[in-house]
Order: C-alpha cells, then sequence, then structure tokens
C-alpha cells in the first residue's frame, strides 16, 4: 500500500479577493508561514512519510521546507506539480473576468471541461500532465508515505486521476491552504481516508 498525503500550500496574497494566480510565483504570507508550520507539526506527528514532493513555485516549495525541517526527509520539486496556466486571465481577479469574459467565466465554473482561458489550459490536457505526477510517485514509492505539495488546481486533478472521475467533477472538491487530504492506493484500488482535513489549523491565528 502506498500512502498520498495531499496538501496545498499555504495562504498567499490573491485568496481572498479571489485573483486567477497560476503561475505567477507568489510567496507565502506571514500567515501563510504560520500554516504552514502547524501542517509539518500534524504530518511529523501522524506519519512517516519517505518522500516529500512540491510543486517548483515558491509557495509550495517554501511550504514543503517546512515539513523538510520537522521530518527531515528531503524535499524535492516535481515540475508536474506546477499550477494552471490560466493564460490571459493570470493576475486578474475574478470580478475582473465576470466582467470581461462573462460567458467564459460562468462556464468555467459550471461547466470546466469545455472552458480554456484564452491561451491558457485546458483542463483535459491539465490533468493529463498532472496525472503523469501520481503514476511516477507511485511507481517510484510503492509502499511508501509520500507528501506531495500543490495547488488547488493541481490536487483537485489529483483527485479526478485517482478516483477515475470525470473532469465534470473537478468542483466537487474543496482544498484550503495547508488542509491535508489522506489516500491509500493498495492493489485492491483507491480509498480516500480524509478531504480537505483542517483541524490541525484550528489553534492558528
Amino acid at each position: 500500500m502506498t500512502k498520498i498525503i495531499l496538501t496545498r500550500h499555504g495562504h498567499v496574497e490573491g485568496i481572498v479577493p479571489p485573483r486567477f494566480r497560476g503561475r505567477m510565483d507568489v510567496p507565502l504570507t506571514e500567515t501563510g508561514r504560520r500554516q504552514a508550520t502547524l501542517l509539518a507539526d500534524l504530518i511529523a506527528r501522524r506519519y512517516k512519510p519517505t518522500a516529500i514532493y512540491t510543486s517548483p513555485l515558491s509557495r509550495c516549495v517554501a511550504t514543503g521546507t517546512c515539513i523538510e525541517k520537522r521530518t527531515n526527509i528531503k524535499t524535492t520539486i516535481l515540475p508536474e506539480l506546477l499550477d494552471f496556466d490560466y493564460g490571459d486571465w493570470t493576475g486578474k481577479t475574478h470580478t475582473e473576468i465576470a466582467q470581461e469574459d462573462p460567458g467564459r467565466y460562468e462556464r468555467w465554473w459550471t461547466q470546466p471541461q469545455f472552458v480554456r482561458p484564452p491561451n491558457g489550459d485546458s483542463l483535459q490536457a491539465f490533468v493529463a500532465h498532472v496525472s503523469e505526477a501520481i503514476r511516477d510517485v507511485l511507481w517510484r514509492h510503492d509502499s511508501e508515505c509520500v507528501v506531495l505539495v500543490g495547488h488547488d488546481s493541481t490536487n483537485r486533478a489529483l483527485l479526478l486521476t485517482l478516483m477515475d472521475l470525470p473532469f465534470s467533477a473537478y468542483w466537487r472538491f474543496e482544498q484550503s491552504p495547508c488542509a491535508v487530504t489522506e489516500i491509500d492506493v493498495t492493489e485492491k484500488g483507491v480509498r480516500v481516508l480524509s478531504v480537505n482535513e483542517t483541524l490541525h489549523l484550528e489553534d492558528f491565528g
């Protein structure tokens, strides 16, 4: 059995109010750094990871580094965990896109499989790219415990892949900053033990 601990980077500017960040390399805020510390404490206390992989973007690397310091497991960058490319939407607020491109914006939330931001990713291509990451991890770390530090988009894509769900299910999963999703992968299939667990952040603030 391989255990996957799926988590998202800590808080950054642009989560509230929402902005299409995608591949913008925005750093963790002070809130995000404190969240990452609490996440690292939980992982060190509850699990025994043998590997930690992160997106190349600094907000994920910084979150992974917190986990590395608490577990003494080296963090490795996995390019396939890079965030969704929002193309011309990148850097703009949701309100701006709702005004500039209302039809496409509405369908992004209702039928994301049929929407592609101008000069950005399609959901199908993005999920296919991210799925390469999980295949590689499962091949390299059979019967181990692996932490993946990604983005809300990459985590949703990984859940679609592991649970064999359609693209239309993309928005079913909430992925909060530094939340934990625990997944066991066995010869008999995939078991999702928790999704978006945030109890370890309750003492925060």
